[in-house]
């Protein structure tokens, strides 16, 4: 697997990935969009902005980028930056498909991204994928599993998925909603010629949504590679959002809600990768301190008193407005 080069590398950062969601569309639903990207928002200046934030991470350590078909021009982003740096050869490279972008690069559209988990639709992005990452692609995840994917019973779409593997990419899947453990405990058991499909999953994980841990324990018990996405949960655990404790504790180590947000997840013995989506190289740098963050028993309880009720935190994010 791909993911044997972060086991080869050693600086303190290297379990943190870059996430582009953020930065590669001028829309999304993070809190605090309107101050860190202010008002131009053209693809040049989005596309200068997610340079330099490679730039920024891959110097300081960052070796695992995240996009997906359904996050603007964020393929088209990476490739470019990965076309000036032919040298780089030791990060890891992973998109998503089942989302297709439809906000035409504007904020206020009706819809932002359609959901279709259809092997038409696979064997489209994929070729879309194909054409601007080419071999530099790792891994290629279904975008947003729920329970009731089709993706999760589309036996011709688990052939096809199989046969890429086969090839050499690393096939896994990402999950959204509350009934995410579930659908976690679903994928592992999806096999082709006995074999499992998947081995990756990327879920949604932090200091206030905390009920998939278990299964994501399973998933890396059984041999998956566990990537966290949404570690701030949509900007609500950044210093002028989060809740007292955090804060708290924050100013008790010294550096940021976000970095102690993180830490938290860090922590976790079965999170391989957790994906940082700073929107400017101040959050970047900031969320990288994570992998300093030394929190102990007393920090750590106040921390889990704060997890939500899913179905609360997840209808709380679906209420989130696109910045």
């Amino acid at each position: 697997m791909p993911f044997t080069r972060l086991a080869t590398a050693t600086t303190p950062t290297c379990h943190l990935g870059l996430g582009l969601a953020a930065v590669a569309r001028p829309g999304y639903i993070n809190l605090g969009r309107d101050t860190d990207l202010g008002d131009n928002r053209s693809v040049d200046a989005l596309r200068t902005r997610t340079h330099e934030l490679l730039d920024a991470a891959y110097a300081q350590g960052v070796r695992y980028f995240d996009v997906a078909r359904s996050y603007g021009r964020s393929e088209e982003f990476l490739a470019d930056w990965l076309k000036t740096h032919p040298d780089i050869d030791d990060v890891v490279i992973g998109s998503k498909w089942g989302y297709t972008y439809t906000a035409d690069w504007t904020t206020d559209a009706e819809r932002h991204e359609v959901k279709d988990h259809s092997l038409q639709t696979y064997e489209r992005q994929r070729a879309e994928t194909d054409q601007l990452l080419g071999a530099r692609l790792d891994l290629y995840q279904i975008h947003s599993l729920t329970p009731d994917s089709p993706a999760l019973s589309d036996k011709e779409l688990h052939a096809r998925l199989a046969e890429a593997a086969a090839q050499g990419l690393t096939i896994g899947f990402s999950t959204s909603g509350p009934a995410q453990a579930d659908t976690v405990r679903a994928a592992l058991a999806v096999t082709v010629d006995g074999e499992p499909l998947f081995r990756t999953v990327q879920s949604t994980y932090n200091v206030l949504e905390t009920s998939v841990g278990p299964a994501l324990a399973e998933a890396h018990d059984a041999g998956l590679t566990v990537i966290v996405k949404e570690g701030m949960a949509n900007g609500r655990l950044v210093a002028g959002q989060a809740p007292d404790a955090v804060r708290a504790i924050a100013e008790e180590t010294g550096l940021g809600a976000d970095a102690v947000a993180l830490a938290l997840v860090l922590r976790q013995p079965w999170a391989g990768v957790v994906l940082s989506g700073a929107a400017t190289a101040g959050q970047l740098a900031s969320n990288l301190h994570a992998a300093v963050v030394d929190l102990d028993e007393d920090q750590l309880s106040r921390l889990a008193a704060l997890a939500e009720e899913p179905g609360a935190y997840w209808e709380r994010r679906g209420q989130l407005p696109w910045h």
